[in-house]
């Protein structure tokens, strides 16, 4: 089989990063392997790539084989561009330095791209920050607040049970200090005896004075 451009996993679990490694084609993914010619790591953003071209061209042009990945990542270091080039040269369609100008051009307009995708990336990670800040603000204002409101509440509470038991202390005092007074006590009406009624003594009625007749005295006779 021929040789393999490939990744080699390396790293720990959740963190992983790859050597791009050349290899045997019937070698295990991790096992020997001829030459390193660089590495990739794919947790930042961008990925972090560390390739040497000039290795991974003279395997190219031996024949090697890169993986789909490795591909990738030879084209977004422009190794496949300068090779198409050097096809070029080969061909004598292009000088030496006619495709070295060329691929000096590509490379310096890449990092301008790189550089805006980093600018980009950090402008993003700025941003999620600032909004994580705000909305960690806001939970934490509505926190206060309920506590706020709560501690309220039971500062309400607190007060209304002492001023009752003021209340009904003062109460206490008062009945303390005051002379026992009884309560009057309701009268029940009582029936009355019907009381005999004793004879009056009547008053002796005065008689009218009776008018005397004038008696006539009879004539003697001789």
């Amino acid at each position: 089989m021929p040789t393999k451009i490939r990744l080699q996993r390396r790293g720990k679990k959740g963190q992983p990063y790859y050597h791009i490694v050349i290899a045997d084609g019937r070698a295990p993914r991790d096992g020997k392997f001829i030459e390193r010619i660089g590495i990739y790591n794919p947790l930042p953003r961008p990925a972090e790539i560390e390739l040497n071209i000039d290795k991974a061209l003279a395997w190219l042009q031996k024949g090697a084989q890169p993986t789909d990945t490795v591909r990738s990542i030879f084209s977004f270091k422009g190794v496949l561009y300068k090779y198409h080039l050097l096809k070029g040269v080969n061909k004598g369609a292009l000088t030496p330095e006619m495709a070295e100008v060329k691929f000096q051009e590509w490379q310096d307009a890449k990092q301008v791209k790189i550089s805006g995708a980093i600018k980009e990336e950090e402008l993003k990670v700025k941003d999620s920050r600032k909004k994580a800040l705000s909305y960690e603000t806001s939970v934490n204002e509505a926190k206060a607040n309920a506590i706020a409101v709560k501690l309220a509440k039971e500062r309400e509470a607190q007060k209304s049970a002492a001023e009752a038991a003021h209340e009904a202390k003062e109460a206490a005092a008062l009945k303390a200090a005051a002379p026992h007074v009884e309560a009057p006590q309701a009268e029940t009406p009582q029936a009355e005896a019907p009381q005999a009624e004793a004879p009056q003594a009547e008053a002796p009625k005065a008689e009218a004075p009776q008018a005397e007749t004038p008696q006539t005295e009879e004539p003697k006779q001789e």
